[in-house]
């Protein structure tokens, strides 16, 4: 028998429900940011700037960084204690990386003249790859609190622990195909 706060093998955990309409709410704010996008550079006045490589790289860093969380929940699952552990730490410390690089690609956009307040088309760039850093430090955040799980509690493969793992995991895939579509986007258009 199961309480109403308990969840059955026949239903979505109520985390992951939450998990995915929050990852539908970015999806919809990315599609009305692209759209108002198009919009926009349709109305003329748009500056035509070519982006940072360092776009690129960040675009190698949060694969990596989604590879290596996968290989830590592999090993979770798979009682290999040292991959999980240094899975999660190698995620984290390419997430940092990835942050550090975007910081430095505006840094560029920067000296470039391409500011924040000059012409929409900078705008539309620094805010859109803003606010995928912002949902970035809520996913290192998750990181962390999965890191100090794996090196403080005791080591043991539980439903609860599954399922908190794969929330963490769940959003930084999406997270780096979130990525992944902004980069193409905006060197597309």
């Amino acid at each position: 028998m199961t309480t109403k706060y308990e969840h059955t093998n026949t239903t979505i955990h109520p985390m992951m429900f939450l998990l995915w309409l929050g990852m539908a709410g970015i999806v919809m704010l990315f599609g009305a940011l692209t759209s108002a996008y198009i919009v926009r550079e349709s109305a003329g006045n748009w500056l035509e700037f070519q982006l940072p490589k360092l776009f690129l790289w960040n675009t190698a860093v949060i694969l990596a960084s989604s590879v290596a969380l996968h290989a830590a929940y592999i090993g979770y699952k798979k009682r290999r204690i040292t991959t999980y552990r240094m899975g999660l730490v190698i995620s984290f410390a390419l997430g940092l990386l990835f942050l550090a690089l975007q910081y430095m690609a505006w840094n560029e956009l920067f000296a470039r003249g391409i500011e924040l307040t000059g012409n929409p088309s900078g705008s539309f760039v620094y805010v859109m790859t803003g606010i995928h850093a912002l949902h970035l430090v809520s996913g290192l955040m998750a990181l962390g609190v999965a890191i100090y799980h794996a090196f403080k509690l005791p080591y043991e493969i539980t439903q609860k622990r599954v399922n908190r793992f794969k929330l963490v995991l769940y959003y930084w895939h999406f997270l780096a195909g979130l990525w992944i579509y902004l980069f193409l986007f905006l060197n597309i258009m």
